[in-house]
């Protein structure tokens, strides 16, 4: 019976480092396509698009969460005199979620 309880208990940790994983994946994913999306509407191209991409990947990999990324854009766009409302941002944010969860979710099956 202790047998039985410890395999259910490395089955539940295996499934929540899984999750876990899974979830970060999904979310540096999501702040890729919102970083392109983001330099695009700056108007940055190339490497210039790709690292300010790689900032918001850097941001939630050092702990950043969403209100953190969505401020930063929030700041960069107000640099660049470019408005969008705080709500656009969070709608892109939310799109894009769905789409790195699709596209996620589709390379998984192949």
């Amino acid at each position: 019976m202790a047998g039985s309880l410890e395999d259910r208990e490395k089955g539940y940790e295996a499934r929540w480092a899984h999750d876990e994983e899974l979830h970060f994946r999904v979310i540096a994913r999501r702040n890729s396509l919102l970083g392109h999306w983001a330099a695009g509407e700056m108007g940055l191209h190339g490497s210039d698009a790709d690292a300010y991409t790689q900032t918001l990947i850097d941001l939630e990999i050092h702990g950043g969460h969403d209100r953190e990324v969505a401020q930063k854009i929030r700041g960069d766009f107000d640099t660049k005199g470019i408005a969008r409302s705080d709500h656009a941002i969070e709608h892109k944010m939310q799109e894009f979620l769905a789409e790195a969860t699709a596209q996620l979710m589709n390379e998984k099956k192949a």
